[in-house]
């Protein structure tokens, strides 16, 4: 089994947010499998299911807000006897450029408050898929202000042209057990 975990903030306000790309990303993911979330308060998440017992694989959008989200995967990984290995998270990364992305298969939060929370419920041993919302306007505004700020229309344009394809293909990879520490630049 395993279980994806997008990193975002639940409500119409956060849509289409930088700090959401976790959610589009994977929301995207679930539109190409013909795949609906379901409200799963036990889990404080969103959950979509797809294959059936060793195949299964959960895509998971945490209703916790982005900062506590490891009180979601720590209620899945313990109902479901799920090791950190057997997950993936995937989540927006201020340090990196637009466009880039980068897996991993493990590692320390860098700051990220989503992955604190996640370290200090299940450990650093799971993969990740951070994409870089880093551009210029960064530089200008404050960084809160720029993680909850939306794409503009040219990077809208390449999420769906060309990040949501490849990050796919890196989700079905790790799904195979074929993830591996990568860099691309989109």
């Amino acid at each position: 089994m395993k279980i994806i975990l997008a990193q975002g903030n639940p409500g119409t306000e956060y849509e289409k947010t930088r700090h959401n790309v976790g959610f589009l990303v994977l929301d995207a993911y679930a539109g190409k499998h013909e795949l609906s979330f379901l409200t799963k308060t036990k889990f404080d998440a969103e959950i979509a299911e797809q294959g059936n017992g060793e195949n299964k694989v959960l895509l998971v959008k945490p209703t916790t807000y982005y900062n506590e989200t490891g009180k979601s995967a720590r209620a899945l990984a313990d109902f479901y006897k799920v090791e950190a290995t057997d997950i993936l998270v995937i989540h927006d990364d201020l340090a990196l450029p637009f466009g880039t992305l980068r897996t991993r298969e493990k590692g320390s939060d860098a700051g990220n408050n989503g992955i604190k929370s996640l370290n200090a419920h299940i450990g650093e041993n799971y993969a990740r898929i951070r994409i870089g919302t880093h551009n210029e306007l960064a530089d200008t505004i404050g960084q809160h202000d720029f993680v909850l700020s939306k794409f503009t229309a040219d990077e809208s344009e390449k999420l769906t042209s060309d990040i949501f394809s490849k990050t796919h293909e890196l989700i079905d990879n790790f799904i195979q057990s074929n993830h591996q520490n990568t860099s691309h630049s989109l």
